[in-house]
């Protein structure tokens, strides 16, 4: 398996990149999200990746970070979805908004999604609730299925832990946490967030 390659970029599109590695080209699919956060070619980058081995094919996925490619595994885990939707949810979705809206059940978010009915989209909230919920509850942010090492929290997932500490459930407080701004400073997530929950 190849978990990551390490090369220069040759050639990218919105969904496509390829990375020259030890004289050899390699085409991996990529989120949106990835493709725009790459160096132009010419540059050295590094892709972590997910290869899908079927009866008629063999592909590659990369992402740029080690949670996006946890969120991809994850993601594909689920009864129906396969890499293109799981591809095309991290295209809209961060792995810490993956998260949020599964362990709050917010289906909605995933039909934005290319490729993602409201059937799917339930689906994925249902089936991911549990596994991503105690990773956002100990503050550790996006797990891949609980691992043992997962990835360090970020402020959405630092404020739901916060509020589970204060006694709201990991469902209510995602809940709360998902629909304040995720770029502001974890206390001022945690203060609005206590309102939301206030008038529940």
């Amino acid at each position: 398996m190849i978990y990551c390659l390490t090369g220069k970029v040759v050639k990218k599109t919105l969904d496509t990149v390829v990375i020259s590695c030890a004289g050899v080209g390699y085409l991996a699919q990529v989120p949106t999200t990835t493709a725009g956060s790459l160096p132009a070619p010419g540059e050295e980058a590094t892709l972590y990746t997910v290869m899908n081995v079927t009866e008629n094919d063999v592909s590659l996925y990369g992402f740029s970070s080690e949670e996006q490619q946890s969120c991809f595994r994850l993601l594909t885990s689920v009864t129906g979805v396969g890499p293109k939707a799981a591809l095309a949810v991290l295209s809209v979705m961060t792995p810490e908004k993956v998260a949020l809206a599964a362990s709050s059940g917010d289906h909605k978010a995933f039909t934005k999604a290319s490729g993602v009915g409201p059937k799917l989209a339930q689906r994925i909230a249902l089936e991911l609730k549990d596994k991503v919920g105690k990773g956002l509850a100990m503050g550790t942010g996006f797990a891949d299925g609980g691992a043992e090492t997962p990835v360090t929290g970020s402020a959405p997932s630092q404020a739901v832990a916060a509020l589970v500490a204060l006694g709201y459930n990991a469902s209510d407080a995602a809940r709360a946490v998902s629909r304040v701004d995720d770029t502001l400073p974890v206390q001022d997530i945690i203060k609005i967030a206590l309102r939301g929950l206030s008038k529940l």
